[in-house]
């Protein structure tokens, strides 16, 4: 008996894309606020905590193919989210310049991968053509740069900056769960 392997939906890799997209825009809107107004730190330390997670993402970007290729698209994504949930988690509960700068440095190596490996995971779709299903995948990712980080507003404003972040660590965890449910995809297929 032959057991057929069923591609993960386009809603699967866009809820990935979303979780992963909220938190790469609360980084863009409110790290530097983070490290202002939780960590308590000077305007230059908190443009620095910025830096340093971009230039965590974009090392990340630049190495991603080749950890992906190492380890699976399934795994990548997984250690991803996990990066991505410790890091927000650790700059909320120990709001220090050094920990929260951690922090930053690891959400920034985990957000680095995640869209580019569901935009190419959504491009294999079966369930629809690739430029589609990209396209679908992309639109649910934007919204939750756009939606999210409105949200950490309100709930610092309810309870805490350092709550915000907390809240927001759980859409690492999110990513992890989206992609333990995927089929997976053993190697990324790069073109050398």
């Amino acid at each position: 008996m032959s057991v057929k392997r069923v591609s993960p939906s386009t809603g699967d890799w866009g809820l990935t894309c979303f979780a992963s997209m909220a938190c790469e825009g609360t980084m863009y809107d409110w790290s530097g606020i983070y490290f202002k107004k939780a960590v308590h730190t000077s305007g230059k330390t908190a443009t620095l905590a910025f830096v340093v997670y971009m230039v965590a993402m974009t090392i990340g970007r630049f190495t991603g193919d080749r950890l992906a290729n190492r380890l699976g698209i399934k795994k990548m994504l997984q250690y991803s989210g996990a990066l991505i949930c410790g890091g927000l988690l650790t700059a909320a509960l120990l709001p220090y310049a050094f920990s929260a700068g951690l922090g930053f440095i690891m959400a920034g190596f985990g957000v680095s991968c995640v869209v580019p490996l569901v935009f190419t995971m959504a491009g294999k779709s079966t369930s629809m053509s690739s430029g589609p299903a990209i396209a679908a995948v992309s639109t649910i990712g934007y919204i939750g740069f756009l939606l999210v980080p409105p949200m950490v507003g309100f709930i610092a404003q309810a309870s805490s900056l350092r709550w915000s972040f907390a809240f927001i660590a759980l859409f690492g965890a999110l990513i992890a769960v989206f992609v333990s449910k995927t089929e997976s995809p053993h190697r990324l297929k790069t073109q050398r």
